[in-house]
């Protein structure tokens, strides 16, 4: 079982209006909260966004760049998916491959993929049908 992801941003303030809501509806809770950063735990698993210092910010994330290429979440349903799809485009939220949306991860992948303020792939994916 995964304990934690820990993720530095560029802007602390923007990751938390970001992640705060989607990770709420999806059952985290706030867990701990410090001047540089915050985390949001969902049963033993938690992540954890740091502010990164301003001598680290002169290269921009690229999920295509060593590291992490991005996150993705179950959804309860599809239902859920298309909820959020609304949701995030209402807060001006890009959606990735909106061409084959929602299947951009094939024809048995229901899922909903977007960017957070720092351009991390991110995804929330319906189960499947038996």
């Amino acid at each position: 079982m995964l304990h934690h992801v820990e993720i530095y941003v560029s802007n602390l303030t923007k990751s938390i209006e970001f992640w705060e809501w989607l990770l709420t509806e999806l059952g985290y809770e706030e867990y701990q909260k410090w001047d540089s950063g915050i985390s949001w735990k969902h049963q033993e698993t938690y992540l954890v966004f740091v502010q990164a210092e301003e001598r680290f910010l002169d290269i921009p994330y690229h999920r295509s760049r060593v590291g992490l290429n991005h996150l993705a979440f179950h959804a309860k349903s599809k239902e859920q998916v298309d909820e959020f799809t609304k949701r995030l485009k209402g807060k001006g939220v890009k959606i990735l491959y909106s061409d084959k949306h929602p299947y951009a991860g094939g024809t048995d992948y229901y899922a909903v993929f977007f960017e957070d303020p720092d351009r991390i792939k991110v995804e929330l994916v319906a189960p499947s049908s038996p």
